[in-house]
């Protein structure tokens, strides 16, 4: 229900995103979804990617600090209101999400919706009783 989010806290400065992608390059890692958020003095990379023990450890071999959250990956479908039901879902839950981003790709068949929700249990239990698919880690590091 589940899947892995690896957490890169960078400097804000010139090619520091750089690095992380060349560690990542290095050890063969795919980047399977992307978001960075910024403040003045620091950044956060936050990845899902297709191994995630194998990139925290090139990571961390590379001194990132770098940090595994679980997050929720829901499935919906690429048109033109679907995200909005999951939103009805957790606002009448009274769950509220902290961030969240996406990717449109073939991945669970339409588009990918990355979640983390202060109370997580209780967003999968609400998303799937509304019927919302949730992905597995498998079906995202495809």
């Amino acid at each position: 229900m589940f899947i892995k989010q690896i957490s890169i806290f960078v400097e804000n400065r010139g090619g520091a995103i750089m690095e992380v992608t060349a560690a990542l390059k290095a050890a063969n890692i795919n980047i399977r979804a992307l978001c960075i958020a910024d403040t003045q003095d620091f950044g956060i990379v936050r990845l899902i990617v297709d191994k995630t023990e194998a990139a925290i450890k090139a990571l961390r071999a590379q001194d990132m600090t770098v940090v595994e959250t679980d997050v929720l990956a829901l499935s919906v479908e690429d048109t033109p209101g679907a995200f909005h039901v999951a939103l009805e879902a957790l606002y009448e839950g009274a769950v509220m999400i902290e961030y969240c981003y996406a990717f449109v790709a073939p991945v669970g068949g339409g588009a990918t919706i990355i979640l983390r929700c202060r109370e997580q249990e209780a967003a999968a239990k609400l998303l799937t009783e509304r019927g919302l698919k949730l992905l597995s880690q498998e079906e995202v590091s495809c």
